[in-house]
């Protein structure tokens, strides 16, 4: 997926300036795609370049006047022709899987340290999910529309996490030594 795809997405859901764009994307769209600022600025300035969003300045008192983009309508045919477009499964890239497989019998404390370290990052994403779905969708699901897509990704987000977290937690109880496991 394209930088420029993800922003027409973030841009049809709301328009807003760059800096209001980049707030965004790092609240929702930037779970699954990832992206600096400075990135999200050249993107949109190549954007409309290409005539898939607009730009209208916007005056502010005791401030720099602000660029507010919208989608354009050749950006709502780039979107619906990427849609359209096959697109590959996503594939596993763990660098963790990795180091599980090359672990030796001396890096394991510090292998199992790691798997508890990523367990915990998941654990957390996890949370951060939840608190998402419980505040933006107390009846779920969504009856249908955009906040009905909102809610599918999101839920395709915390079956990530919560698999993410399992198997970690499973690699631990499988590579814990049996006298340092918690006996019950």
């Amino acid at each position: 997926m394209a930088l420029e795809h993800a922003l027409l997405v973030a841009l049809d859901e709301r328009s807003g300036s760059g800096y209001e764009l980049a707030r965004r994307f790092d609240r929702s769209i930037g779970f699954f795609h990832s992206a600096s600022h400075q990135q999200i600025y050249r993107v949109l300035r190549r954007m409309e370049e290409h005539g898939w969003v607009t730009c209208e300045t916007v005056a502010q008192d005791g401030r720099p006047d602000k660029k507010v983009y919208r989608v354009a309508a050749a950006g709502h045919a780039e979107l619906d022709r990427w849609i359209s477009t096959p697109s590959e499964p996503d594939h596993l890239r763990s660098e963790l899987a990795v180091k599980v497989r090359a672990a030796r019998p001396d890096t394991l404390p510090d292998l199992l340290a790691e798997i508890t370290r990523h367990r915990d990052a998941h654990a957390a994403r996890l949370d951060v999910y939840r608190l998402i779905e419980k505040r933006d969708f107390p009846e779920s699901p969504p009856p249908g529309g955009p906040a009905l897509h909102q809610y599918l990704v999101l839920r395709g987000g915390i079956r990530v996490e919560e698999g993410f977290r399992d198997w970690c937690q499973d690699m631990i109880d499988t590579l814990t030594p049996p006298s340092e496991q918690d006996l019950p």
